[in-house]
């Protein structure tokens, strides 16, 4: 089995730290290709950042040429899943709802602690959209940037651990680690509180496999039927950009967009 795990943004050492995550959660026999836009911003904290990096995410899985047998979307609470699970004909899960349904689980209500609390209303839209508000009893930022999670690792897991408990106060009994530049912390942080503490981008993984394993992929009945032929400009964008230096040219991967030769 091999999957893919998407980094949203550009930073190819936030890219790293998630492919050791998610190597480190999969099984035996499950090989993990880890990779990220060809362009697009470096972090994403907003809306605008995160509907850039979803346009640049579709265009890297439209020129991929590896086959994969799943897609694991590592931003927390960014946009883009849908248009992944239409493009694509094997299963897409994002780490977001991922280690939301993991942690319902395990504690009857969970909280996130993600980066700046400028996402948080975000992160809240999107478990809205997927149904999983409800159980959902906080979202705290930690005050720190997404890139300003790998400059200081002993600062960044006592911010973390500092906001989870007040995450805990609100009633969580499972915390959820909210961006994939904390991928990797999920120990220190659930020694420090003693309860669950769910990595997005394992939880993503492991269901991923489970996906695979059981035969089954997104439906394509109605809401997540492939993309309408029809002409779009420029498109995919980086066959018109070219490689970046000394990265060769990706041909585009039949399994991830099959409709490009219809026109689209």
């Amino acid at each position: 089995m091999r999957l893919l795990v998407m980094n949203p943004n550009t930073t190819a050492s936030m890219t790293a730290a998630i492919r050791v995550t998610a190597t480190a959660a999969a099984a035996p026999g499950t090989e993990i290709i880890a990779t990220q836009p060809r362009w697009g911003p470096e972090s994403i904290e907003g809306h605008f950042e995160g509907y850039l990096s979803a346009a640049a995410v579709l265009d890297r899985l439209a020129t991929f040429d590896t086959p994969f047998d799943a897609l694991v979307m590592a931003g927390f609470g960014e946009p883009g899943r849908e248009g992944a699970q239409e493009l694509l004909d094997v299963p897409v899960l994002d780490i977001t709802e991922s280690a939301a349904q993991m942690a319902m689980m395990l504690g009857h209500a969970y909280g996130i602690v993600t980066t700046l609390d400028r996402a948080v209303p975000q992160i809240r839209d999107r478990l809205l959209t997927a149904g999983l508000l409800q159980r959902c009893a906080a979202v705290r930022g930690t005050g720190l940037g997404v890139l300003e999670l790998e400059e200081d690792p002993e600062r960044t897991v006592e911010a973390i651990i500092e906001t989870a408990r007040e995450v805990v106060r609100a009633g969580a009994e499972v915390i959820c680690l909210g961006c994939g530049g904390m991928a990797g912390l999920q120990e220190r942080v659930a020694a420090a509180l003693g309860i669950p503490v769910v990595d997005g981008v394992a939880a993503a993984v492991k269901f991923a496999e489970a996906v695979v394993s059981l035969g089954l992929t997104t439906s394509a009945g109605r809401s997540f039927a492939p993309p309408r032929p029809k002409a779009i400009g420029s498109w995919p964008l980086s066959t018109h950009l070219g490689p970046p230096p000394g990265c060769a040219q990706d041909s585009p991967h039949p399994a991830a967009f099959s409709a490009q030769t219809s026109g689209i």
